[in-house]
Formats: structure tokens, sequence, C-alpha cells
């Protein structure tokens, strides 16, 4: 399953300055806070949510919140994603791949998810 979303990176700098913490912490969970460093980076994060939430075909809400999709990075600083196992478990998640890009006023990320075969 593939999910991509693409966001004006402007949008999340006017979200964050309009309402600041409270909307980074509905969208990062306190693991996803340590990867936020500007609202460019945010945006990449943001993207990476949705993108993710629309592989699954549920969006964002009951099935898969913002909180249920974690980031991280590996050593060398390249995206990552995991699933809670309410997540994982529910669509028969097996494994995740994310890839986030910016040009310019724009970010894109893309996330595939493979899936055991339900019956």
């Amino acid at each position: 399953m593939i999910g991509i979303d693409l966001i004006k990176t402007d949008r999340m700098k006017r979200l964050i300055e309009r309402f600041g913490d409270r909307f980074i912490k509905r969208v990062l969970s306190p693991h996803d806070i340590a990867l936020y460093k500007n609202h460019r980076n945010f945006a990449g994060l943001w993207a990476t949510k949705e993108a993710c939430a629309k592989a699954l075909g549920c969006g964002i809400g009951s099935e898969c919140g913002f909180h249920d999709i974690i980031l991280s990075k590996t050593q060398k600083g390249a995206p990552l994603i995991s699933l809670t196992s309410k997540v994982r478990d529910n669509f028969g998640i097996t494994d995740t791949s994310v890839s986030i890009t910016h040009d310019g006023d724009y970010t894109i990320a893309v996330v595939a998810l493979e899936c055991i075969k339900r019956q």
C-alpha cells in the first residue's frame, strides 16, 4: 500500500505561529518532538504521517491517530517510520518505508506499507 502527501511549508509555519506548542503536541508524540527543528522540517513530519494514513486507507482518525505513527531517523539521518502495535495488528503491517523531500515551498512524503494478506 502506498500513500503520498504534498504540503506547502508556509502552511505549517502559519499553524505553528498561530497555535504553537499545542498544535505541535497534537501532531507529534513526545518521541517525535525530538525530531522537530523548524516549520520546514515539521512539514516533513506532518506529510509523513498524512501519507501513512493514506496508505492505510483510513486517514487520521480513530483507526490511526497522529500518535500511532512514530517517526525516527537512522544513524545516517534517513527517515524511519513505525506504527503502534494497535495499527500494525489491525492492518497486518509487516514493514514500512518512507521518503521525504523538500523543494522550494513544498514538502512531499511517500510511505509504502507491506502487509500480510488477509483472508
